[in-house]
């Protein structure tokens, strides 16, 4: 997986529903542009949310014949274990499709989910983000991100400049 090709994705478990339709539209028309760049391997953390949600955007893109992959950088194998049937569904089915995963510790501890963002940011050159608030570990992603050098993308921001680039 080369850096310079690759994208993470990071963002909050929950999102709010006015916004749910911006930020996918904007998150899949990011995502065509890198792709168009050239960027093939995309990192998600797989969480609720919309990890999940960018994760499921590239199984899609790959169905209908995009050559991307999906990574799935898990914090620990047990990360669904407080989940409900319905969302250790889509979880399972991630991890069918993905084609890649890694598991960042064997079981949860208090610094797994550090670990795992920091991870999936230093295989990166770009990170999507749904970031709405300035604290919490999307906050620190995004942060850390930037101290990386990541160029990052917030797909949760109220303006469209992807659709008003021509």
């Amino acid at each position: 997986m080369s850096k310079a090709l690759t994208c993470c994705f990071t963002g909050h478990r929950r999102l709010p529903a006015e916004k749910m339709e911006h930020i996918v539209m904007y998150l899949d028309c990011e995502v065509e542009k890198l792709i168009e760049q050239g960027v093939t391997h995309f990192v998600s953390g797989g969480a609720l949310g919309f990890d999940q949600i960018a994760a499921s955007l590239i199984v899609c893109k790959k169905q209908v014949g995009q050559n991307i992959r999906l990574v799935l950088a898990l914090a620990c194998r047990n990360q669904d274990a407080l989940w409900n049937d319905a969302q250790k569904k889509v979880y399972r089915n991630l991890l069918v499709e993905a084609d890649e995963v890694v598991y960042i510790s064997e079981d949860y501890d208090s610094e797994c989910m550090a670990k795992r963002n920091k991870y999936m940011v230093n295989q990166s050159a770009y990170c999507i983000c749904a970031l709405l608030r300035s604290f919490g570990g999307t906050h620190q992603t995004v942060h850390y991100a930037r101290q990386r050098g990541l160029r990052i993308i917030n797909v949760a921001d109220a303006h469209d400049q992807c659709y008003n680039e021509s």
